[in-house]
Parts: structure tokens; C-alpha cells; sequence
């Protein structure tokens, strides 16, 4: 039997050896062939299923075989009625394209080397092989949905409270207040005060370290000179500026609080420890 006659009686391809007859116990689904066909993303992973299945080089392409294979998939397709896209039929225009400069006898010797017509073929070939085997590692990766899930759990957050900040406003309010309580006590000793706004920095401090909050009025003394109620008031806005107190009113018209903060600072145990004067 010749190998044409072989050829057109194969029905498939066996480690390399051609089948000419389907064994009569061997069961084939009806919707086989086009399971298998449109498992190909494209004309070029049938043409590399092609190769590969026939342990062929893919720089070495019997291009007679390859393209009489592939065009008979084509037809089994068609016969199929299953949809072809352009590629396909491209791909087999480019084939046998091929297969008949191939075919065509030599060009006469030249000095210019004449380009093997499979090499733009070849070239794509092994792109696209390295394409799907990067594409098979990162599917072997592990995959949400697919190989494990997520597990959510509740965070109770709670929610800090922090005192409305006072306004501009009432601060000048207290401290006119404050002034005009002072001008109705007047000292008759003449008495030369040494006054620090350091030093009343770390008075404010240790009145506050007792009781880590006071009203703005408690700071001042009835009998304080005007001085002294001045000092008092920038040690007091000094603090603020340094975080080491805050002054805080809850609403329009309450009395303004003085704090200290909740973690003291080195700045802060510095100024507690300081003699006053």
C-alpha cells in the first residue's frame, strides 16, 4: 500500500503511527469532535496542537503534513456547521501560501541568502507557545473563588468623643470678663511684682495636675493685680499652642473648660518640676 493511499485512510495518529481502521468496540460520542475543536483559542494553538501532537520540530515543519492536517480540521469544522472565524481561514491561506513556495524549484545561486519561507511561522509559533505557558503558570496560582475563599470579620469600632473646640468669640468674652472683675480689686501696696510667663506656665500646670481640669475663672483670684491676670492668660494660651491643656466649651454661653492633655509630655513633667519662681 502506498503512503498516499495510507494517508487517506488515516483516521488518526497513534505514537506516531498512522490508524486506518477505528477499532470496532470503540465508542465515540456524537458531540466529541466539536468538544475538541472548540477547546482551540485560535489557529495558531490548533497549529502548535498539530506539531506538538506528532513530536514534530517546530523549526523543522513538514509543512505538506501539517497543512493537509489542518485543513482537514477546517473541513471537519465546516461540516460541523460550527462557526469559523477570519483567523482560521487566514491561518490556512498562510499555510498552504507556504507550502507552495516550498514546492517552487530554487532560485538561481545568488549571493543573498534566500529566506526559509517557514521562519515568520516559526517565529510566531514559539512566541505564542511561551505565551501559553505563562499563561498555565499564573492559572497554577492560587485563585479567590477557586482555590480558597475569603472569611470577613466584624470590627467593632468605637467612636471617640471629643469635646467641641471653643470659640474665638467666647475666649475674648471670659477674658474681658476677667479684666473687668480685676479693675474693681485694686491694691493699695505698691508692691514691685517679678512676673514670668514660664514661671506661670508651671503654676497653671500644678493647679491642673490634681485636678486635670478647671473652669477658666478658677485660674484667677479675686485679688490678683492686673499684672498678674495678663501673665496668667498668656501662660494659659502658651499651654494651649504646646498641647499641653486644651480649653474646650460645650456649647455658646457655658463655661469654658481648661484640661491637661492625657499623655504627658516631657515638655509637661519638665514645666510641673520647675520652681515657680
Amino acid at each position: 500500500m502506498s503512503k498516499e493511499s495510507i494517508a487517506d485512510k488515516t483516521v488518526a495518529m497513534l505514537f506516531g503511527q498512522p490508524v486506518t481502521e477505528i477499532p470496532q468496540d470503540l465508542f465515540i460520542p456524537p458531540d466529541a469532535l466539536q468538544v475538541v475543536l472548540q477547546s482551540f483559542e485560535g489557529p495558531l494553538d490548533l497549529l502548535l496542537y498539530l506539531i506538538r501532537k506528532q513530536n514534530i520540530d517546530v523549526l523543522d515543519i513538514p509543512m505538506l503534513t501539517v497543512t493537509e492536517q489542518y485543513l482537514s480540521y477546517i473541513h471537519q469544522m465546516q461540516q460541523h456547521e460550527l462557526d469559523l472565524t477570519a483567523e482560521y481561514l487566514l491561518m490556512a491561506a498562510v499555510l498552504i501560501e507556504i507550502k507552495t513556495r516550498l514546492l517552487l524549484p530554487a532560485p538561481p545561486a545568488s549571493e543573498e541568502e534566500v529566506a526559509d519561507p517557514r521562519a515568520e511561522l516559526v517565529r510566531r509559533l514559539l512566541a505564542y507557545e511561551q505565551m501559553k505557558l505563562a499563561a498555565a503558570g499564573l492559572d497554577a496560582l492560587p485563585r479567590a473563588g477557586r482555590d480558597f475563599g475569603w472569611a470577613w470579620l466584624p470590627v467593632e469600632l468605637v467612636a471617640v468623643t471629643q469635646p467641641p473646640h471653643v470659640q474665638v468669640a467666647d475666649l475674648s468674652r471670659a477674658w474681658l470678663a476677667i479684666l473687668a472683675r480685676s479693675q474693681h480689686n485694686r491694691s493699695h501696696n505698691v508692691v514691685k511684682e517679678t512676673l514670668s510667663v514660664r514661671a506661670q506656665m508651671t503654676v497653671v500646670l500644678r493647679f491642673l495636675q490634681t485636678r486635670q481640669h478647671c473652669y477658666f475663672t478658677e485660674l484667677f483670684k479675686h485679688n490678683d493685680s492686673m499684672a498678674l491676670v495678663v501673665t496668667t492668660f498668656i501662660a494659659l494660651l502658651e499651654l494651649a499652642k504646646e498641647g499641653l491643656v486644651f480649653i474646650t466649651q460645650h456649647s455658646t454661653g457655658d463655661p469654658i473648660s481648661i484640661q491637661t492633655a492625657c499623655i504627658e509630655s516631657g515638655n509637661n513633667q519638665e514645666l510641673i518640676n520647675k520652681p515657680a519662681f
